[in-house]
């Protein structure tokens, strides 16, 4: 791996990151915590689970970052292995797996009006969001069952979840076709139909300003090119390994964009979130950002 991608380019881009990332999804975390003491919305608790899981990739990450400047070879206990890899790639897919949760709620709450009215209980999106924090875990369990189940652990290993036996390959390939089907080709699929009928409906009613259509489809194009750019690339690995029978060299590239994305989501919270109808005095935005000019962010940017 070491020898297709230069250790200071994977240095460059997890310190990056981490840099750029861990203080702006901080700074989201505390204004989403404001914002459901003032009105949350569903999308408001989606997008703070959205937050808190890009957070714990980032506290990850140094481990990452070790790793790296160690020539890519583990030197810490094996336990640290697999506890990394287990939140690291469990975040990623609970990432994207929000992403595509606040996507529908985008579209119900434009197509249904009255339908997204009576699911405005902030115990659905918590519902919503605990499962999808289980789907997401128990796929990524198999990292656990690599580590400890005696006949497919691998204690001799000099590096962490890369080199992989044949017989571990025999379950890990399958597991990730099923990865690439479940956790992201369906919720694509859903996404892209879901922001295609927002866009068009959004059109077909003149009431809605030329801006505020703009705004709502510049949202819905942004969180479909993060999806398509930092998310699929990886999971398309997952198809082509179960083809070729290995893990291909590129795909720790395609790993790469998936760590930049971190610092993507607090953009898109930025665009997504309704904080900015919060009129409490506690908002962190009215607080240290706003105080003579009040905005008003209608249509879907308030969803």
């Amino acid at each position: 791996m070491a020898s297709v991608l230069g250790i200071e380019f994977i240095l460059s881009v997890y310190i990056i990151s981490y840099v750029i990332g861990f203080p702006a999804n901080l700074v989201a975390l505390y204004a989403f915590s404001v914002k459901i003491h003032c009105k949350p919305r569903p999308s408001d608790i989606l997008l703070l689970n959205l937050t808190v899981s890009d957070l714990l990739f980032l506290i990850t990450l140094p481990l990452k970052i070790h790793e790296a400047a160690s020539g890519m070879e583990w030197t810490l206990p094996n336990v640290l292995c697999s506890i990394m890899c287990f939140i690291f790639f469990t975040t990623i897919y609970t990432s994207s797996l929000m992403l595509i949760a606040i996507s529908v709620v985008r579209y119900i709450a434009v197509a249904y009006p009255m339908t997204y009215q009576r699911l405005q209980n902030i115990l659905y999106p918590i519902a919503i969001s605990a499962l999808i924090w289980l789907i997401s875990a128990a796929h990524c369990s198999i990292i656990l069952i690599f580590e400890y189940h005696p006949s497919l652990s691998d204690s001799n290993s000099s590096v962490c979840y890369e080199n992989f036996s044949e017989k571990q390959l025999e379950v890990l390939l399958p597991g990730r076709l099923e990865f690439f089907v479940v956790l992201c080709l369906v919720p694509l699929l859903i996404t892209i139909y879901c922001y295609l009928r927002l866009i068009l409906i959004l059109f077909s009613r003149p009431m809605i300003s030329w801006m505020q259509k703009r705004k709502a489809i510049g949202m819905a194009l942004g969180t479909l090119a993060v999806f398509l750019i930092c998310v699929l690339p990886y999971n398309l690995s997952h198809v082509v390994g179960f083809v070729q029978g290995q893990s291909p060299e590129w795909r720790y590239y395609t790993l790469l964009l998936s760590t930049l994305n971190t610092c993507i989501d607090p953009i898109i919270f930025y665009f997504s979130s309704s904080i900015f109808h919060c009129k409490s005095s506690k908002s962190i935005f009215r607080k240290h950002f706003i105080k003579d000019v009040t905005m008003e962010i209608q249509g879907t940017n308030s969803i």
